[in-house]
């Protein structure tokens, strides 16, 4: 997940908010190229409507039907925005640690070539006769 952290700004002299934020990429896997931080200030649109550069939106999924960001305030005053997608109730079993684990587990054991084919549905179940045995 991406997390984006608004910290306190200091009170504009000209009468319009000013937000600073920045975000990083919590959730890449270490051998993956770094993400160009994000670092600007955006200032609110009359209704209070806060636009997103076209590069920011795309790269934290914000352009995907259905997006969000979920918005979480800490006690020292700093605003936590993460971008996130959707998942269907019946789908959730899916996302926990526990099956996510298991399928970490399952692709390293097929990376590493421990995988077992079937020409047909007869010849899966007789090799899993023969497991009981």
């Amino acid at each position: 997940m991406v997390g984006l952290v608004l910290p306190p700004c200091p009170r504009p002299t000209t009468g319009e908010t000013v937000i600073l934020f920045s975000c990083y990429p919590d959730h890449m896997p270490k051998d993956e190229e770094p993400v160009q931080l994000f670092h600007a200030f955006l200032a609110p649109q009359s209704r209070g409507i806060i636009q997103f550069p076209p590069e920011m939106k795309r790269r934290l999924h914000l352009d995907q039907p259905g997006a969000q960001i979920e918005v979480t305030e800490r006690p020292d005053g700093v605003f936590e925005l993460r971008g996130t997608l959707p998942i269907p109730a019946d789908e959730r079993w899916f996302w926990t640690e526990r099956w996510q684990s298991m399928e970490r587990e399952a692709d390293e054991e097929f990376a590493a070539g421990r995988e077992t084919h079937f020409e047909d549905v007869e010849s899966f179940i007789a090799y899993l006769d023969q497991l009981d045995r």
